[in-house]
């Protein structure tokens, strides 16, 4: 993926001789589901992930680096079965009654992310024969986070990264369950401590945690 930077970022870029990814964390990730036609109940899931990604960018062999942040954006589709359903749904919360919510009861994608890795990160000059981005448009939400402008640089040197995410995509959606329903559990019995109790006899039936002395084996480690 590209890495995006801003006009105030860019030059640092420019000015490096070599850079190393330091950090790579999520911002926020869009999802917009649609109904895929002429497959009754399936839905397809597109997914944005927008990433905040630090550089350290080194211009010097005698010099520290400079650590700059830019962003990168990753585009994803998925189809899942999210079933059928035809009736609306109103609720109290929902302002004059969901008169300007969407209530067709579409399923509602959900996507559980742990935090990426950074795999392989390289400085590429624009002028090597690949087409590159000079500029991206980002959601202002976004663009908001970071110092300068995006959209009017104009890099001489672009900065790609690989990263692995592991992910997990769902589709949920409300249903008509029947749970058995109990009375209160009040309670009828005041409990007791035994406060006479030898408290060398109460650490004596404690096993010992051999555990905690012993760091696990490697075939351990594994199933851990």
């Amino acid at each position: 993926m590209q890495v995006f930077f801003t006009d105030r970022a860019q030059p640092v870029i420019d000015s490096a001789m070599s850079i190393k990814c330091k950090d790579v964390e999520i911002i926020t990730v869009y999802l917009d589901v649609e109904p895929v036609p002429f497959n009754k109940g399936f839905y397809s899931v597109d997914l944005t992930f927008f990433f905040k990604v630090t550089v350290s960018a080194y211009t010097s062999p005698v010099a520290p680096p400079a650590n700059v942040v830019g962003i990168a954006a990753f585009s994803k589709k998925v189809i899942l079965y999210g079933s059928d359903g035809n009736v609306k749904v109103y609720n109290s919360t929902d302002p004059r009654g969901g008169i300007d919510h969407d209530n067709t009861n579409m399923p509602k994608a959900s996507v559980h992310v742990v935090d990426p890795m950074c795999l392989d990160s390289k400085l590429v000059e624009c002028g090597c024969g690949r087409a590159f981005e000079s500029g991206v448009t980002l959601p202002g939400s976004i663009c908001n986070l970071f110092d300068g402008d995006f959209a009017v640089c104009k890099p001489e040197k672009v900065v790609l990264i690989t990263i692995g995410l592991f992910t997990i995509v769902q589709l949920e959606r409300s249903v008509q369950m029947m749970i058995p329903a109990y009375d209160y559990a009040v309670p009828d019995k005041e409990s007791t401590s035994n406060s006479t109790e030898d408290p060398c006899e109460v650490f004596r039936k404690i096993k010992f945690p051999l555990n905690q002395f012993f760091p696990p084996k490697l075939s351990e480690a594994d199933q851990l």
